[in-house]
């Protein structure tokens, strides 16, 4: 299969990677099949839609942020990313996480309950030397 991004110009997949979000992402309930990009060096990962190419989530994962963070059991959690230009700027949504399986090849968002985890969290601090 092909998919054309914006991003990624011409991306080739197997049809084995394509995970099914049988209820959407919030906001893109509509959208139920996405691809899991990474580069090489790359920080982020990119949640691609194929049935909307231009429709991408940035994601990094959460327990990088939050060793305590919840998972769930056979899955990877992520929380979507907020760019910016300003690198200061660039904030992480940890309310809502991305929970996905490769071995199962599906995918969910869930709302923590939790006041700990915010919704735009800097991801990047700027550390003050002296």
């Amino acid at each position: 299969m092909k998919i054309k991004t914006d991003q990624f110009g011409e991306v080739e997949f197997d049809e084995d990677i394509v995970l099914e979000f049988k209820d959407g992402i919030i906001g893109f309930e509509n959208l139920k099949k996405f691809i899991l990009i990474s580069e090489d060096d790359g920080l982020f990962y990119w949640l691609t839609s194929i049935e909307q190419p231009e429709i991408v989530f940035p994601l990094f994962p959460a327990t990088l942020m939050d060793a305590k963070y919840p998972v769930e059991e056979g899955y990877e959690v992520f929380g979507i990313v907020k760019l910016s230009k300003d690198v200061s700027e660039i904030t992480i949504n940890l309310k809502a996480p991305i929970y996905i399986s490769h071995q199962k090849r599906e995918g969910f968002q869930k709302i923590i309950d939790n006041d700990k985890f915010e919704i735009d969290r800097k991801l990047f601090i700027e550390s003050k030397s002296e």
